[in-house]
């Protein structure tokens, strides 16, 4: 039996550890995902909550277990790990490559700061200064920098560890029609061949001082145009619905999308998902991420919120699988680590889990082993429906009847 509709979750940044690589990116011994699991009973007394996931068996997709997590004898979905080929080590990658279109070509990273011959343009188109010009911790920008907007307007442009080019705004000095323009505009200047970067962000905030200003849900990312179809393309030619939930979106710069949600947080990304799952006009693929365990909790080192974001999360995913079918598809991965317990703020290298449900599937789920390449979920998609797709990625859906 194939499946009508696959719901495909991202919940973004939430590793597994163990990737091959991970010292060639500064990554050695980073676990997202086990290491907040030890962290709730050493430091709250209690280990994580999360029956559903617990369940469906997501400590059968981190090597040894998860600590305070069960793995069951007989777990519902089959289970495995995905490792992330892509050269990048971000949000864009991993996404373009679960949909089959690994990102394999170095793209520019400024440690440094950004060169004037990149940032005079947006000077120019701006009409605004520019502040900071440093990688930097996106809550540490705004306390450093965001009174100096407030009397200067000028913009405060920052990076990371990763190849991206973020512009920081206070919503009442610089409106967010005006920033997204400019970054819009900023995307223009580095899709190469002088720079190549995965993403411009805009990063909106509200407050009146540096001890009270917040970054608001009116984030937009505006990514690299991708450079060939992508398992979205494929579905969306074939006639499927192809349904974005979050960010997904933009990663993809909206092609081969024919429905999208914007998520005002990661319980709002899951109200979207009950309200597309409890429709039945739709057959293809919904494609979700949840940014918040990356953007508001990994980032910020921050394992209680991170393991509260899980437990949340899995609050809803109960109610999801209670909507689903025996022709539905449940996975559920992620796109890179961001460990909250590991040193500095940036994204860390991992291998990611990969969790498969129906419930159709009457049997205890198979075990899918490590797979090569996350595009292995974007060819399974495509095995579903019968698209032909790009040749990449192995599918694993015979594992699933």
């Amino acid at each position: 039996m194939d499946f009508d509709r696959v719901l495909a979750i991202v919940i973004d940044s939430i590793g597994v550890g163990g990737a091959p690589d991970a010292e060639r990116y500064h990554s050695d011994g980073a676990d997202t995902l086990g290491h907040v699991a030890s962290w709730f009973p050493r430091e709250l007394g209690r280990p994580l909550a999360l029956p559903h996931l617990e369940e469906l068996g997501i400590a059968l997709t981190h090597p040894g277990g998860l600590e305070g997590v069960s793995s069951p004898e007989a777990p519902k979905a089959a289970h495995g790990r995905m490792q992330i080929t892509s050269f990048g080590n971000d949000s864009l990658d991993g996404h373009w490559e679960m949909m089959c279109l690994p990102a394999r070509f170095n793209v520019d990273y400024f440690p440094d700061g950004f060169p004037d011959e990149l940032l005079d343009p947006i000077r120019e188109f701006s009409g605004r200064g520019i502040l900071c010009n440093k990688p930097y911790s996106g809550t540490d920008v705004i306390r450093n920098f965001g009174e100096e907007q407030l009397r200067t307007g000028d913009l405060i442009v920052y990076t990371s560890g990763d190849s991206v080019l973020q512009i920081a705004a206070h919503e009442e000095v610089i409106p967010l029609e005006e920033l997204y323009r400019i970054c819009e505009y900023a995307r223009t200047l580095i899709n190469g061949p002088a720079f190549t970067v995965g993403r411009v962000i805009a990063r909106p905030y509200v407050g009146t001082n540096a001890g009270d200003f917040t970054r608001t849900a009116n984030r937009r990312d505006y990514g690299l145009e991708p450079y060939g179809s992508t398992a979205i393309d494929f579905l969306h030619d074939a006639g499927y619905n192809t349904i974005a939930v979050g960010k997904t979106f933009d990663l993809f710069r909206g092609n081969g999308f024919s429905e999208s949600f914007h998520n005002e947080s990661n319980h709002n990304g899951m109200e979207h998902v009950i309200a597309v799952m409890g429709r039945r006009d739709w057959r293809g693929l919904c494609f979700t991420n949840l940014v918040d365990f990356d953007a508001v909790y990994g980032h910020r080192r921050d394992p209680k919120g991170d393991g509260l974001a899980l437990e949340d999360f899995d609050a809803q995913l109960g109610e999801v699988m209670r909507l689903m079918g025996e022709r539905d598809l449940l996975l559920i991965t992620a796109d890179h680590g961001n460990d909250p317990t590991y040193r500095g703020t940036d994204h860390t290298r991992e291998l990611v889990p990969l969790l498969a449900w129906s419930p159709a599937m009457t049997t205890p789920g198979r075990g899918l082993g490590l797979r090569t390449t996350a595009s292995d979920l974007g060819a399974t998609v495509l095995d579903n429906f019968k698209v032909a797709g790009n040749g990449e990625g192995r599918s694993f859906l015979t594992d699933l009847r």
